[in-house]
This record gives structure tokens, sequence and C-alpha cells, in this order.
């Protein structure tokens, strides 16, 4: 009875640990804030943008950088200090947050709308739609991640690691088999969509 009962009390502290607080999260991302700016709208095109981004990705990633299975010579010292209880709280934080859209170039709009929302079939490229969704918010308990209003640097440098394969805790590789079929021109078109997506 005992064993069962600390058991029971094991996975409900476990669960209370796991559960982010977002105004904890805002007092701890201020470090995070240099680079992802202070509502997690990055001003800088090479940083990713977090607001808006799923709590569950956000925390894996996170996680991915403290093991080095995501290797980022800038994160890892960041990720290696926060606990996982500090990770749900940031995380919770950025969720929290609306991301900001830029305008999208007319010149990308038409092979990349083809692409998000229909795929490639010459290439067996699938449609982005399928699980990043129409607005490209994103599949949260899936830990499919936000894409729409991302910066289109950042993305473009996302999607070519995965296609190198510099960057591979893509779940089951599923991003590193779709950007290998990608042209590079269809990169580019995506990512700048992308921005824009809502």
């Amino acid at each position: 009875m005992r064993k069962i009962i600390g058991l029971a009390l094991a996975v409900l502290f476990s669960s209370q640990i796991q559960a982010g607080d977002a105004a904890k999260g805002q007092e701890k991302s201020a470090v995070c804030a240099a680079c992802h700016g202070t509502d997690g709208n990055s001003p800088l095109g090479m940083n990713p943008k977090l607001a808006g981004q799923a709590e569950k990705y956000l925390v894996k990633q996170l996680q991915d950088f403290k093991s080095k299975a995501r290797d980022n010579a800038v994160m890892y010292p960041m990720a290696s200090n926060l606990s996982d209880q500090d990770m749900a709280d940031i995380a919770a934080y950025y969720s929290s947050q609306k991301v900001q859209h830029t305008a999208v170039a007319d010149q990308y709009i038409e092979l990349a709308q083809k692409l998000y929302r229909g795929g490639d079939a010459d290439r067996d490229v699938p449609a982005c739609i399928a699980c990043h969704g129409p607005q490209g918010n994103g599949m949260p308990a899936a830990g499919f991640p936000a894409v729409g209003g991302q910066h289109p640097e950042y993305t473009i440098t996302t999607l070519k690691s995965f296609r190198d394969g510099k960057r591979a805790n893509d779940e089951n590789g599923i991003m590193r088999d779709i950007v290998a079929k990608m042209s590079d021109e269809q990169i580019e078109a995506l990512a700048n969509y992308l921005a824009g997506l809502h």
C-alpha cells in the first residue's frame, strides 16, 4: 500500500513540475530576450521567434540542446543551466505570446502556397499543412511546431540543416526525409511565405 501511495505521489509531483507557469517563465526568460526578444519575437532573422510556439515543442528543443541531441554551441550553455521546471515555465511564457507576422513578397506566393497546401507530387513532397496546420500554428499535442510568422532566414537555415543532416532531432526523421526532396527554390519560397502565414 505504501508503495502505491508513494508512486501516486511521485506521479502527482512530477506532473506538477511539468506544468509551466507563464509568469515565472517571463522572469526566467530575461536572459533569452537578447536573442529572442522580450516577447519571443526575435529582432534578428537568424534567431527563431518563440512567441506562440507550442510548449511541448519548446521544452523538447531545450531538452535536446541540453543533452546535445540538437548540437548548438550558443544554446547548449543556456539550456544546460535549466531545470525541467525552468524549461516548462519558459515554454509556458513564450507559448502565451503572440507571434508577429510580416508581409510576403508576391514572387513567393504561388510556388509556396502550392507546396504548403498541396505538396509536390513530382518530388514526393507531402503538403506542409498536414503537420503544421492551415495557419501554420502546428499541432501542439503531436509536437509539430508552429511555423507561421517565423523569420525566413531562420527557416531557410533550419530546412537546409535538416536536408544536410546537421540537424537530426526531428521525430522519426520526418523533416529530414521531406526536405531532402526539396529544391533551394522551394525552400526559399516556402520560408518567405511562412513569414506571413496566419
